[in-house]
């Protein structure tokens, strides 16, 4: 991996800009897990019968900035990046993607999820959960996609060891 420039999150602020700056830094260690690799390292699947790799989690969390951001604030009926259906599992089958295609996809996603936030009045902004049928606020999609990348991001620890060949190690 090369080094660290991801900026962390600051020991004071307001609820939303803490938020803010943890969303940023989960989504820069996603992106710093994948750093120096080729497209077939990237693909490197885990231990069968898993078939998740770095990439298969880059294009998950499209999915997942997508359905949580994108489909609950603007367009409840915006279809999947890779998926006809709602079917998060689909994103992680990157066997023929490359990281050109899952990054330009993931990139746009967090793009648009950064401008809804921002334009958002207040962390209680409703919006209409469609796989739910009801209504969130921000605050609790913001913690949700926090969560999310939090716990692929630990997946992304082991991945990354077992392209570096540093498991065990």
């Amino acid at each position: 991996m090369t080094s660290d420039h991801r900026t962390g999150p600051p020991k004071f602020g307001s609820e939303r800009d803490m938020l803010r700056a943890y969303l940023d830094y989960h989504r820069a260690t996603l992106a710093m897990k994948c750093e120096g690799l080729t497209d077939e390292e990237l693909r490197q699947q885990s231990m069968p019968p898993s078939t998740l790799s770095l990439l298969g989690l880059v294009r998950h969390m499209a999915e997942v900035e997508r359905a949580w951001f994108r489909r609950v604030f603007e367009d409840n009926d915006a279809p999947m990046v890779w998926s006809d259906e709602i079917d998060f599992q689909a994103a992680y089958d990157a066997s023929e993607s490359t990281r050109d295609e899952a990054f330009k996809a993931w990139e746009a996603e967090v793009e648009t999820s950064r401008r809804i936030e921002r334009e958002a009045t207040s962390l209680d902004q409703a919006g209409y959960q469609p796989r739910w049928g009801e209504e969130v606020s921000l605050r609790m999609v913001m913690m949700h996609v926090l969560l999310e990348y939090g716990r692929h991001n630990g997946h992304a620890d082991f991945l990354r060891e077992g392209v570096d060949g540093t498991v065990g190690a």
